[in-house]
């Protein structure tokens, strides 16, 4: 059973989704994550999107870590009820809405998004059958919608390749963890201002 480790809400027990069909984050990756993205200073006061959510834990950790906001989506229908069942009980516990549940598809999601939404912080956690194609297709949707200085974690299996990065999205780390690989990615400088930067 999920938890979530640290924060207000530290060691609640979250709702697990039923069956198989998911993949959720083990507590052992989702501590070492949350210890490098507390390392890079993203978390607080962040706008934050889970993709591909499953039961919402790496979300729902956010916002007990002092996230501003948090968009779970989530398409599978058990899985959307216990992405709701886990927002509801951070928002109980933080006496205020942090958490909302959009069940929707990934592509349709970003394409609805307003063209003035920007998110700091951005899990990818697919599911292991989605095609390399398709993971960037999606991450060429995100792209608009990073504000600077966000930054994009992709959680893969281990025997995965590394993701296809649209122009203007570029890794700066990655982990391994036993059968599961982190990659760390931010948006580039774009090209005219880093010229512009290279000739002050």
């Amino acid at each position: 059973m999920s938890r979530i480790i640290a924060g207000a809400a530290g060691g609640t027990t979250l709702a697990g989704v039923p069956g198989s069909l998911t993949r959720p984050t083990t507590d052992r990756v989702k501590e070492a994550l949350f210890s490098r993205l507390d390392a890079f200073e993203v978390i607080s006061d962040a706008r934050v999107l889970d993709l591909y959510a499953g039961s919402g834990s790496l979300g729902v950790e956010s916002a007990s870590r002092g996230a501003a906001g948090v968009d779970l989506v989530e398409f599978a229908a058990k899985a959307s009820e216990v992405c709701q069942r886990n927002a509801d009980l951070i928002n109980t516990v933080l006496r205020r809405k942090v958490v909302s549940v959009h069940r929707s598809k990934v592509e349709s999601f970003l394409e609805r998004a307003g063209e003035g939404t920007r998110w700091d912080l951005v899990f990818l956690d697919p599911p292991y059958p989605l095609e390399e194609d398709a993971l960037a297709a999606v991450l060429a949707k995100l792209l608009p919608h990073l504000a600077e200085g966000a930054v994009v974690v992709v959680e893969r299996s281990a025997r995965t390749p590394e993701p296809s990065w649209p122009e203007g999205l570029e890794r700066f780390a990655e982990k391994k963890y036993g059968e599961t690989r982190l990659w760390f990615a931010e948006p580039g400088v774009p090209a005219d201002e880093a010229a512009g930067d290279a000739g002050e």
